[in-house]
Formats: structure tokens, C-alpha cells, sequence
């Protein structure tokens, strides 16, 4: 069951990126042991792999254990080499193998939708170096309508995360992207709470509160300004308590992401909750 401090429930959940060195069953087992009431399932090689034999069966046994943890789910799709070994994160929706890009996130939404899970996770990618910002654009809107339409059939949310470095990289270029695809209901918005205090001008809470509107999926994790690398709470210059009082009415996910911590993920999945349970109590001093 969600967490309840300050009157307010919260769903805290980890991505499965931080535990590839564990069996998905097992992750899960861990994470609800701890307290967790979510899993961020990131489809990966080792994680519900969407190209495996015996997928369905797979999937069937995690749908069972979710229920059994009491655990709810989303999918998220930012496994490094998935679909490629040599290059990390390709293809994506702006290259000319697009279409491969767009059949993992079709399979996505039905593992999402076997799964019980509401929301799908997404990201543009970075503008290859001869497609021009104009057509990189066009390009993704294209895409994304036609996903879009998936979604629809599926009953998922695609929630989309501005990341650093990308076409789609702040708050500003997901409103431009929700509005080329005239506000679709479906198109949401994955908000990184670290990512908001590397890159946005103004500062966490605001960002939060700016995003409300079209939130789906929250990700969380210390930062540094202009630096992107996600951080174990503490070990950067985020103040906590705003961003979770400017949360406040959000009922989805709360994600831990820290998958380059998967050498130690059970004792750092422990740290990070008991740090937000902190951090979120503090709000009724």
C-alpha cells in the first residue's frame, strides 16, 4: 500500500534500471519488502525483453506478483541497447530506422496494457547530425500521432520525458510538442525531477507545478545544476520538501531512478525511500 505522510498518499516506486544485476521477480520481491508500492519496469534484455520467447508468460507471472505485492506498474522504455548493441539508446523516432523505435513502443503498450499498467513511457532522442531541427520535428510529431492512435487502442497514456541533450530536452519543448499534436489526451508528460534542476530556469518546484496539468509519471533523483548525472539523495543541491508539497494532488508514481546504481540497488533502494519519507514528513513541521 502507498505511503501516507502529511495526509497525503504517495505511490514511491524504483525503475527496474537500477536493479539489471537482479531477476525481475526478484527486484520486485525486494522493492515491496522495502516498502515500495510501485515499479517503474524499464523492458530490457534481462526485464520482460519484448523480443523473448515466452514473453506472454513472462508477463503473465509479473501481472500475478504485482497483484500478489500489492505493487502498481509503468512501463518505461530507456533500456541503453535494447535494439541496438552498438549504439546507445537507437534507433530512435527522428532516424531513418524510426520504424523500429515505433514497433518496441507498440509492443510497450501491449505488455503496459497485459500488465495492468496505465502509462507508457517515452523520449524524443537526440537530432541525428543531417536531419535539420525543422524536419527532426516533423519527423517526431509524425510518429507520435501514429503512436498515439496505439494508445489509444491499448488504453495507455504515453507520457513523454523531456531529457537533456535531446530534441525534446525541457518543459518548453514538450508544450511545443503537445500543442503540434493538439493537446491529445493520451500525450503526457514523464517529468524528471533531477532534470528540472540541471537545465530548467526556473527553479524545481516551480517546474513541478508547471507541469501538473499533463503529469503521468514523476522520476526523482538528486541533481546538480547544469550537470547530468543522477544522484543518491543528498549528494546534490535539491531541497526536497518544496517539490513534494508542490506535488500534491499528483496520484501517480513517484520513481526512484538511479540505474547506474545497480551494484549496490537493494541498499540504495532502502536509503532512497527512507530519504523521501523524511523529506515528505517534514512537511507537516
Amino acid at each position: 500500500m502507498a505511503v501516507q505522510t502529511g495526509g497525503d498518499l504517495v505511490n514511491w516506486s524504483y525503475c527496474t534500471n537500477g536493479f539489471r544485476d537482479h531477476r525481475l521477480p526478484e527486484a520486485l520481491a525486494v522493492l515491496a519488502d522495502l516498502g515500495y508500492t510501485g515499479a517503474a519496469i524499464t523492458l530490457d534484455h534481462g526485464h520482460l525483453d519484448p523480443y523473448a520467447l515466452g514473453l506472454n508468460r513472462e508477463v503473465a507471472a509479473t501481472a500475478k506478483l504485482l497483484g500478489e505485492l500489492g505493487m502498481t506498474a509503468v512501463v518505461e522504455t530507456g533500456g541503453r541497447y535494447t535494439l541496438d548493441p552498438r549504439r546507445k539508446h537507437h534507433p530512435t523516432l527522428l532516424g531513418d530506422e524510426a520504424w523500429r523505435r515505433a514497433d518496441y513502443l507498440r509492443r510497450a503498450m501491449r505488455i503496459a496494457a497485459d500488465l495492468g499498467a496505465p502509462v507508457v513511457h517515452l523520449w524524443s532522442g537526440a537530432t541525428p547530425c543531417d536531419v535539420t531541427e525543422q524536419e527532426a520535428w516533423a519527423r517526431l510529431a509524425g510518429w507520435c500521432e501514429r503512436l498515439l492512435d496505439d494508445a489509444d487502442e491499448a488504453g495507455v497514456t504515453l507520457a513523454f520525458e523531456p531529457e537533456p541533450g535531446m530534441l525534446v530536452q525541457d518543459l518548453a519543448d514538450y508544450e511545443r510538442l503537445r500543442r503540434l499534436l493538439g493537446g491529445h489526451p493520451r500525450f503526457g508528460l514523464t517529468l524528471d525531477i533531477g532534470h528540472c534542476r540541471c537545465l530548467e530556469p526556473q527553479d524545481v518546484p516551480s517546474c513541478v507545478r508547471r507541469a501538473l496539468p499533463y503529469l503521468a509519471h514523476v522520476q526523482i533523483e538528486d541533481m546538480r545544476r547544469g550537470v547530468h548525472e543522477h544522484l543518491e539523495f543528498g549528494a546534490g543541491d535539491i531541497d526536497f520538501p518544496p517539490v513534494m508539497a508542490a506535488l500534491a494532488g499528483y496520484g501517480g508514481q513517484v520513481a526512484v531512478e538511479l540505474a547506474r546504481h545497480g551494484h549496490a540497488a537493494p541498499e540504495v533502494a532502502r536509503r532512497s525511500i527512507d530519504f523521501l519519507r523524511r523529506a515528505h514528513g517534514r512537511l507537516d513541521g
